[in-house]
């Protein structure tokens, strides 16, 4: 496997990246949902930390993957595509970034002015405060950090369904460039068979 991406595929590397913070994306997202109705034990508090921790390392992946990507390139549209898919992609991938990107500082931002005292992260390090305590501040970063999680569950719907178009109605190897070799092969198109 190719660590690097190529012109046909994605890398090892970007493979990695992409499905952990999907992973992490849709669990931290599953457990956001949730943790406001638990009652306040200290497992409350434990749910709580591992949920600002998970969003600080989705942060710091999403700003590897940016870099990795910047360095490593992306492959091609799968021949076939047309220019308006191969823009509205490039167009739901950046704005999936941003999002990625201000998610966990709307919850940083969130928990700072809230007020709380200091997290530490997974309880190795503890984290800075980026702003001093402002109620208003912290409602504003709060109804934010939960709109921002609304469209970004919109966005990663409509990106998981058009890899699934491709695959499925479209029959080309756009699903399958992002997976390892051998997971799925690409479709064979019946037009050229």
């Amino acid at each position: 496997m190719n660590l690097k991406n190529t012109a046909d595929r994605w890398g090892g590397v970007s493979q990695f990246l992409h499905w952990t913070i999907a992973v992490l994306i849709l669990t931290i997202g599953a457990v956001g949902l949730v943790m406001g109705e638990l009652p306040r034990t200290p497992k409350y508090f434990w749910v709580y930390t591992a949920h600002k921790s998970l969003g600080l390392t989705v942060l710091a992946l999403v700003l590897a993957r940016i870099g990795w990507r910047l360095y490593a390139g992306a492959p091609k549209p799968v021949p076939g595509t047309p220019r308006w898919q191969a823009w509205m992609a490039s167009a739901t991938h950046g704005a999936i970034y941003l999002l990625i990107l201000a998610m966990p500082l709307s919850g940083w931002l969130y928990d700072s002015a809230s007020g709380l005292r200091p997290f530490r992260w997974f309880g190795l390090a503890e984290v800075p405060k980026l702003a001093a305590p402002d109620e208003a501040l912290a409602s504003t970063a709060h109804s934010t950090h939960e709109w921002l999680f609304w469209l970004l569950i919109a966005l990663v719907l409509a990106h998981a369904g058009a890899a699934l178009h491709h695959h499925f109605v479209q029959r080309d190897a756009t699903l399958a460039r992002m997976l390892p070799r051998r997971w799925i092969s690409p479709p064979r198109n019946e037009d050229s068979a």
